[in-house]
């Protein structure tokens, strides 16, 4: 037998009662039926509510078996004791007549199970059943305990992280735009009067330098996402659409796109990072376009308590396989050479996402396009 075993099993352990009984030839009954089914355990017998009272600070009982009345009090305000003094102890009723209403108010208030006086053979079935509960209990308990504690932790490890980042990144930025201006300069100054590899090299360290930097304006940005978050509140997303049209209307004019989209919901969002999701599915949808006009469609539709957001495209798609892999940081699907960024636009996007407390996915076919769908909560 296990040792977990052992723990629910009364034969198996020494078990200490506490009896709140008056009558001294029912005290007898109860023990010499607890002692025919093979108990191992002692007990001690309380009358009024001071004895009771020091009896659980002295030896803190497995189990309670408590008549309903007694002379001086009524034995179920013992649940009342326990509860001020956070006492987690099964309580049985041991009593001689109990109506149906009376005992489905007791098990209401606290009281695990009843067993009449006139049936003990069932107390044993009562108590065993009574100390699996407990230990039920005090593993859900433990098993609470430890994941609030996990929770705590990795919360504590994120907020360290982010400000890692977030620091490390900021700190990089000056030295690095010195490297880069200084490189700059130095292919200005010396193109075409040193040797070709030497304004080779030279590119290659300014083109270095450039990416380093977006690196580390991308990285601060996904640091920012809960560094600098705004608690949400009720937006209106078609606003918030309008606004990011605007501020990309060179980059549709550029690549002449068709934006098309419905009027769309209020939700319960931070209005800066919902237009930076806007932001980045709208650019990865004129990027990744084919030999077709770019065109893309952003709608939002009723699901639940939520809404679901979607930016459909007619790009150039890819295989359903990558879906899960463009939303982590740095990853891209295509060389530099084809298409610019580094790769962590979609990994922003989901982080301010699950934020609000929603998912992210993607509906793709090769050749055909992608659909990006979001959820967020509706508002309250």
């Amino acid at each position: 037998m296990s040792a977990e075993a052992s723990t629910l099993d009364p034969a198996t352990q020494k078990l200490h009662f506490l009896l709140i009984e008056d009558n001294p030839f029912d005290v007898e009954l109860i023990e010499r039926e607890l002692r025919k089914t093979g108990f191992e355990f002692t007990f001690v017998v309380v009358e009024c509510e001071e004895d009771f009272r020091r009896e659980i600070h002295s030896r803190l009982p497995d189990v309670i078996l408590t008549d309903y009345n007694l002379p001086q009090w009524r034995g179920v305000e013992a649940l009342d004791i326990l509860r001020r003094e956070q006492l987690e102890v099964p309580m049985i009723l041991v009593t001689g007549a109990l109506g149906e209403m009376t005992a489905v108010e007791c098990i209401k208030n606290g009281i695990t199970d009843y067993v009449l006086k006139g049936a003990l053979a069932r107390l044993p079935v009562a108590i065993r059943r009574a100390l699996h509960e407990k230990e039920l209990h005090k593993q859900r308990k433990q098993a609470e305990r430890e994941k609030e504690e996990y929770l705590q932790e990795l919360k504590r490890s994120n907020a360290e992280l982010e400000q890692f980042a977030y620091i490390a990144s900021h700190d990089l930025q000056e030295p690095l735009r010195m490297v880069a201006s200084y490189t700059e300069i130095l292919g200005e100054r010396y193109r075409g009067k040193l040797d070709a590899n030497a304004d080779k090299y030279i590119a290659y360290a300014v083109d270095g330098a450039q990416r380093m930097q977006r690196l580390i304006r991308d990285l601060l940005a996904y640091a920012r996402v809960s560094s600098q978050a705004k608690p949400p509140q009720p937006i209106d997303a078609s606003a918030v659409l309008a606004t990011t049209l605007r501020g990309m209307h060179s980059t549709i004019e550029g690549n002449k796109a068709e934006i098309v989209f419905d009027q769309l919901p209020t939700v319960m969002a931070d209005e800066g990072q919902l237009g930076q999701v806007f932001q980045n599915l709208i650019a990865n949808a004129i990027k990744f376009h084919s030999d077709r006009t770019p065109h893309v469609e952003i709608r939002a539709q009723r699901s639940g308590n939520s809404w679901d957001f979607s930016v459909q495209d007619n790009g150039i798609g890819m295989e359903m396989e990558s879906a899960g892999r463009i939303f982590q940081m740095f990853q891209r699907l295509h060389g530099r050479e084809e298409y610019e960024g580094t790769g962590i636009g979609l990994a922003i996007s989901k982080r301010i996402v699950e934020r609000h407390g929603g998912r992210i996915w993607c509906d793709s076919t090769p050749g055909q396009g992608s659909t990006f769908h979001f959820t967020l909560p509706k508002e309250k």
